[in-house]
């Protein structure tokens, strides 16, 4: 049976959202992001794109290339709202859905033809329901696998439709740049440069030798790619590998107790989100980005699993002990992975039933009143 991959991606998605609910916006550059001096782009129309804005962006960079955009903090409740709207026309459409974010998703048609006669019209039928029943345009890859499919979606945006078929599938994806392939950067991209290896053509036939060379234990599967293929399945509902918040800084931290008292904030919404999907875990990462743009990070595995704030807690301080912090620290992210159904809490703490009924009370007053209803303080060691 010939294997058919969707990959669906939403154009723009938090801005046109935005522009959706406000008609007014529509036509205009929109940047959503953080406001202030250190924020971020998260998504910018394509009306700001044209001025150079892109994601990831520092938003001081964004004022300065399109000064006349609308700049929106955005609202995630709202495009959470739609995307759910979006994923449910997904599932009426497709019999496995993998959702990758809030704003895209692999669908597998394969053996479809049996009921629509050319899965090409799934594609289109789902483009002309999220633009009729939503309002919005999405861009759709049709491709034999997940790699193809997502690289196809990319190629016509916005509002595009790329098919790549079985038996044009090496020849399609040759004459384009070894970037297209994601996880190859502009490092990467330079290295193969002096081999004389520019397109996916020339690193799918290049010496084997050469590729190790420059991905080392990723080799084979750099390779197998740049040759079109790709096995991966789709996959309903995966498992969450960690869960874990980060923040970025109005001015730069300096000091342990700064930065141990936001690594207290974030501890406590790491394990309320924990909590909340019914996870615990095993390994505790600190992430630290420092005034230059330098970004660390340090693990750090408990004996048993762990879900309550204060375990946490005291696992990230210990991360922060190692870390030098004079330079200025510009952002802090706290993560637990090796997660594992059911919390629990196994650090030893004297009271740990009276731990466990504490972090009960903040996440019922959490969930009924908002997140930042409570916000952790006191001391630990």
């Amino acid at each position: 049976m010939v294997r058919w991959i969707l990959h669906i991606d939403m154009d723009a998605f938090f801005a046109s959202v935005e522009q959706l609910d406000n008609p007014e916006l529509r036509g205009k550059p929109i940047i959503v992001g953080g406001q202030s001096c250190r924020g971020v782009v998260s998504t910018c129309s394509y009306e700001a794109r044209k001025f150079g804005v892109h994601s990831a962006m520092p938003t001081v960079e964004a004022r300065r290339l399109c000064p006349h955009a609308e700049f929106l903090p955005g609202r995630m409740w709202r495009y959470k709202e739609v995307s759910c709207e979006i994923m449910r026309i997904f599932g009426e459409e497709a019999p496995v859905v993998e959702q990758l974010s809030i704003d895209e998703a692999f669908l597998d048609v394969t053996g479809m033809e049996r009921l629509c006669g050319d899965v090409r019209n799934i594609g289109w039928r789902i483009k002309e329901r999220i633009k009729n029943e939503i309002g919005l345009t999405c861009s759709v890859g049709l491709a034999p696998n997940k790699f193809l499919a997502k690289m196809a979606s990319d190629l016509q945006k916005p509002d595009g439709f790329t098919i790549i078929t079985h038996e044009k599938a090496r020849d399609f994806i040759a004459p384009l740049p070894v970037t297209k392939i994601f996880g190859i950067g502009s490092a990467a991209r330079n290295t193969l440069l002096q081999y004389g290896i520019a397109t996916i053509g020339q690193l799918a036939k290049a010496d084997k030798r050469i590729v190790q060379k420059v991905f080392g234990k990723n080799a084979d599967k750099v390779q197998l790619l740049a040759q079109g293929l790709d096995d991966r399945p789709v996959v309903p509902e995966t498992a969450p590998k960690s869960i874990g918040r980060e923040t970025t800084f109005e001015k730069d931290l300096f000091t342990f107790d700064e930065c141990k008292a936001a690594i207290l904030e974030l501890s406590g919404q790491t394990g309320f989100r924990l909590r909340k999907k019914g996870y615990s875990g095993r390994t505790v990462t600190l992430k630290v980005k420092f005034k230059d743009f330098k970004t660390i990070t340090r693990s750090i595995s408990s004996e048993g699993d762990i879900s309550c704030d204060e375990e946490i807690f005291v696992l990230a301080v210990k991360l922060l002990q190692g870390v030098s912090y004079q330079n200025g620290v510009r952002l802090l992210g706290v993560t637990v992975s090796h997660l594992q159904d059911g919390s629990c809490g196994t650090l030893g703490f004297e009271e740990n039933t009276k731990l466990l009924q504490r972090n009960a009370t903040i996440d019922n007053l959490k969930k009924r009143f908002g997140e930042n209803i409570i916000h952790r303080g006191g001391r630990h060691s």
